[in-house]
């Protein structure tokens, strides 16, 4: 038995825009992207905003269209090919794969009591048979989301951001599922409320035995957090390895960027920091070659020309650079 949850490979998602059928462009939200993730694994990915990292998430979920490539679900029960996926398996596949949005005050409708709001996923898929199946199951999410019994009878208006962002962690587990999508889900929380958010997922995880896909673009986050980090440029992976391998060792002239750019106590670090010239590209307009090499400091003429591929050392550390050798020299020295 694999122990692969989901798997994509060669994996794009593009948006038509313009009038008219001559001048018509295709936005690349992803563009072939290929990766594994392991049954239970907490799984990062990370990248400027712009990059690609929601409409990935949303595609491996079947909320946003796979026009090239395609991605497999397997949990030991059923096996999906999300490219091809048919209405009934993809009714199945939403008690199995939900998503957790990154605004709590958005995500919540406020006509709705806290108990129909977690409830509400239950009723529209059928899972309980009568309302007091319904609330024995709303009752049991709840407390595992330090939600009491006089918070579901209030609206979302009457909650601090971490406890609505508890509220819509509740709602996406309700139904049981196996892989969920969490979307910047702490980005609007203050820091020492991520902290209480992030160590209630962590909690669920084990005991639940879930797999998280932890959209992010705060490293720090990702470092407490997650096994397993992919980097995003442009709707492309540019790196991806275990958490302590990445941290330890970067690659990439844009991970290593990503990592200079988070704040330091330490005064002498102060303004050392990797600054990136100009901003992302448009998705419409793309550059030839290296999707980076219009901000890498390290481009040579073959980089512009030539797209470079993930290439893998056999450790599970893949890397997309042309020179990612004969950068890492000086600092293995």
């Amino acid at each position: 038995m694999s122990d692969v949850l989901i798997r994509a490979k060669g994996l794009s998602v593009g948006f038509p825009i313009g009038g008219g059928l001559l001048n018509k462009q295709i936005l690349k939200a992803v563009d072939n992207v290929s990766l594994e993730i392991q049954k239970g694994s907490f799984f990062g990915l990370v990248g400027e905003s712009g990059s690609g990292k929601t409409t990935l998430g949303r595609a491996l979920l079947k909320a946003a269209p796979i026009t090239a490539g395609g991605a497999h679900y397997s949990d030991g029960e059923v096996d999906y090919d999300l490219e091809k996926i048919t209405k009934d398996q993809l009714k199945d596949y939403r008690k199995r794969a939900q998503l957790i949005f990154q605004d709590p005050y958005a995500a919540l409708s406020p006509r709705m009591t806290v108990r129909d709001i977690i409830a509400e996923p239950l009723e529209v898929m059928k899972l309980t048979k009568n309302r007091q199946d319904t609330d024995a199951r709303v009752r049991e999410i709840a407390a595992k989301c330090r939600l009491n019994l006089e918070h579901l009878r209030r609206f979302p208006h009457a909650f601090s951001g971490g406890q609505r962002q508890r509220i819509s962690i509740a709602r996406a587990l309700v139904s049981a599922p196996k892989f969920i999508v969490a979307d910047e889900s702490v980005a609007a929380l203050d820091v020492s409320i991520q902290a209480d958010v992030l160590n209630l997922l962590k909690q669920i995880q084990s005991d639940m035995g879930l797999t998280f896909l932890f959209i992010s673009h705060d490293l720090s986050v990702v470092a407490h957090t997650c096994d397993h980090v992919a980097v995003m440029y442009l709707g492309r992976l540019v790196e991806t390895a275990p958490t302590r391998k990445l941290f330890a060792a970067p690659r990439h002239p844009y991970t290593k960027a990503l990592f200079s750019a988070i704040p330091s106590l330490d005064p002498d670090d102060r303004g050392s920091a990797q600054k990136l010239k100009g901003e992302i590209p448009s998705p419409t307009n793309q550059p030839s070659g290296c999707k980076f090499h219009t901000r890498c400091p390290f481009v040579l003429d073959h980089c512009k020309q030539v797209e470079p591929k993930l290439e893998t050392d056999g450790t599970g550390h893949d890397v997309a650079c042309h020179r990612w050798k004969e950068l890492m020299a000086p600092q293995a020295a």
